[in-house]
């Protein structure tokens, strides 16, 4: 198997030459981490559990997780799901990385397609499945939203898609999400999408692919899978607690495949993981954190703020010169957007993760905001 450099990589032998300004605090603003702390009831369950280290967790997960996960479901999307329709994962990249495996294994020339630029897990994915890439190019003029081509659609096996969208901070609407169902059951390929970004936005609340399924009419989700996870909505990645969840004769013999591959959390982490699926209080307080850094990069960048995640995807005239100049300068760092596309995409542009608290992140934005002035 022959895979890229993790855009993390790239970007550390970027600035492996450069001496940052050392008189400024060191800020990094690449990683789609929460710097927020985890809320105090997460970490105390985790504490109140953690006797329960010497048992060996289930492979389909605890029953409180799976039924907090399900109520998630119902409580945000308005969707109930059937016990047999919602996977337990060891949070998405793990199941973004495997379901397509287990999904093309049978496939003798299969083609996958997802956005360009994108979350590289897709792109290995698809080399690990043998699969063919097709890039559904995400570009201004389109909203940075996967422009249809029923032309190369019909040739695929597997589409996925990434809404709210991982780098650029486009979203979906339920129409939109709606034809891509539609598609998907025209052609008869399995259509993902990877909706970890669905608790982070500023207004409207994005909506999830299972909603679109029901209302295409679809409503056993045939071929219609949606990823979801903890880490962004609670603070808590290193809980490593997502779902799939979808068709059921996909994700019963999924669920088959996974008790091999052995891939799940520890059972103090899954209950912790239960208490934070169950909860929305600490959800909205971590969203208006999110919120007061938008604002503050309206202010101080004067741009438009973001409908969801906690990206910025800024146009700048050289991605890879402005991302070494400001570490140089200002000791900042962020990611250039070439290093999230294929053949082009992503030129251009550098994504700004907005993750730190808000003195830090006021911070951040007036030593870019300078540096383009070219103060």
């Amino acid at each position: 198997m022959n895979f890229e450099p993790y855009p993390f990589e790239k970007l550390n032998n970027l600035l492996l030459a450069i001496t940052p300004n050392e008189r400024l605090k060191p800020l990094v603003l690449t990683v789609g981490e929460p710097q927020f702390e985890t809320p105090e009831f997460i970490q105390e369950c985790l504490k109140k559990n953690s006797h329960l280290l010497n048992k060996y967790p289930k492979t389909a997960g605890e029953q409180a997780l799976h039924e907090a996960q399900i109520n998630f479901v119902k409580r945000r999307f308005g969707v109930t799901l059937k016990t047999d329709e919602l996977v337990t994962t060891l949070g998405t990249r793990e199941a973004l990385f495997n379901l397509p495996q287990f999904l093309l294994f049978n496939k003798s020339n299969p083609v996958m397609a997802y956005p360009n630029p994108f979350y590289q897990i897709y792109e290995g994915a698809a080399v690990a499945s043998r699969a063919k890439s097709v890039y559904l190019n995400l570009e201004q003029e389109n909203g940075f939203k996967p422009e249809i081509d029923e032309n190369i659609l019909k040739e695929c096996s597997l589409v996925m898609l990434n809404s709210p969208s991982n780098p650029t901070a486009s979203v979906m609407n339920l129409e939109e999400l709606k034809e891509w169902v539609e598609l998907a059951l025209k052609y008869n390929f399995i259509l993902i999408n990877d909706e970890c970004y669905s608790e982070i936005y500023c207004a409207d609340a994005p909506h999830s692919l299972l909603e679109a399924s029901i209302a295409a009419g679809n409503k056993s989700f045939k071929n219609i899978l949606a990823l979801n996870s903890i880490s962004k909505r609670s603070c808590a990645p290193s809980l490593r607690s997502g779902f799939v969840a979808g068709e059921s004769k996909i994700l019963t013999e999924y669920a088959k495949y996974r008790t091999y591959a052995g891939c799940t959390a520890g059972v103090p982490m899954q209950l912790a993981a239960a208490e934070a699926w169950n909860s929305e209080r600490h959800v909205e307080k971590t969203r208006q954190k999110y919120i007061k850094n938008f604002e503050s990069a309206k202010e101080i960048l004067g741009i438009s703020e973001s409908s969801a995640t906690f990206y910025i995807w800024l146009q700048v005239e050289n991605d890879e010169e402005f991302t070494k100049k400001l570490y140089e300068k200002k000791n900042v760092k962020v990611l250039p957007g070439s290093y999230l596309g294929r053949k082009g995409a992503g030129k251009g542009f550098v994504r700004i993760a907005l993750v730190l608290e808000e003195h830090d992140t006021k911070e951040a934005l007036k030593r870019i905001a300078d540096f383009m002035k070219g103060r």
